[in-house]
């Protein structure tokens, strides 16, 4: 079975690549193409390469550089909140550190480590479409994830191989900004693992996400995302797991990009909070977190025509 995921991986990760060989031949055809042609490109249909906790079908810019840090802190009421807790402000349920790199405008790489489970985690994404203003509708943007889990097990038995502390992730982004002020996100992701919660949670996990954002001002964003996972491939596990929901609100400032948010999930990483959100935001499981980034520009570039002119509406 650990041979057939790592082979299933394997297969989708060589595909993204040949699509990225693909994506590469249209560019170049692009880059021959008249200024006025290049204007069709809708640029920045969201802000950030992230939402609240998923990723956004935006990439890094070619040779630009992202340092993410984000925090989650504990629940602001309930048994494990209120006012004992500051109303959660003094527990940190998970915290992550990560540098996501464009090799190109449209391929991204990345790494990171999060607290909960000291999850490593190595990232590709690769932007296949782009929406323009005649013709293609939509953006698309293609994300592949390893996680693997570094921490100490808790009981012997737990990790039987080294496979157990693997997960992989692949999923496809699909979005479309609508006009300057609204953006809307689709993303299903398949979610393959060894260590599961039980017979009612199967290895092969599906899950349907949704986010948008509404700009507010020049500065200022309401972002929000729903995630899709008890109801598709697996059903409630005795009503101990929920659904990812979060909202927040996006400060930009140069270049640096604040996000604010609230939301059920104690965990950061895809591969964390998809299967195991153990909060409810009825329940007063919601908690209040943030996230910094900060974007350098490690080479500058020696081609005149390298920053394609877009319309941003």
């Amino acid at each position: 079975m650990n041979k057939t995921k790592l082979f299933i991986f394997f297969i989708l990760l060589c595909a993204l690549l040949a699509m990225r060989a693909s994506a590469q031949e249209v560019d170049s055809l692009l880059n021959s193409l008249s200024v006025d042609q290049q204007f069709n490109k809708v640029a920045a249909t969201f802000k950030s390469t992230h939402i609240v906790l998923s990723n956004s079908t935006e990439t890094q810019k070619k040779r630009d550089l992202d340092l993410r840090i984000r925090h989650h802190f504990g629940d602001i009421g309930g048994e494990f909140g209120n006012a004992h807790t500051l109303y959660g402000l003094d527990v940190a349920t998970d915290l992550f550190i990560g540098l996501d790199y464009g090799v190109t405008d449209n391929l991204t790489v990345g790494i990171g480590r999060s607290k909960h489970d000291e999850l490593f985690n190595l990232l590709v994404k690769q932007k296949l479409l782009q929406q323009q203003t005649v013709g293609m509708p939509i953006n698309l943007t293609l994300f592949a994830q390893l996680g693997l889990v570094a921490r100490e097990p808790f009981a012997a038995n737990e990790f039987a191989s080294y496979n157990d502390r693997l997960s992989y992730l692949i999923q496809p982004i699909l979005s479309r900004k609508f006009s300057s002020s609204l953006s809307l996100q689709v993303m299903p992701a398949l979610l393959i693992r060894s260590k599961t919660l039980g017979s009612a949670d199967p290895e092969n996990l599906l899950s349907l996400g949704f986010a948008g954002r509404m700009k507010l001002n020049r500065r200022l964003s309401f972002i929000a995302e729903y995630t899709l996972v008890n109801e598709l491939s697996r059903s409630e596990l005795a009503g101990d797991l929920y659904n990812p929901l979060g909202v927040g609100l996006e400060i930009e400032t140069g270049g640096h990009i604040f996000s604010l948010n609230f939301m059920n999930s104690e965990y950061i990483n895809e591969n964390s909070f998809i299967p195991s959100t153990k909060k409810s935001w009825k329940d007063g499981g919601v908690r209040f977190g943030f996230t910094i980034s900060r974007n350098f520009s490690l080479f500058k570039s020696k081609n005149k025509n390298q920053d394609t002119k877009s319309t941003i509406y």
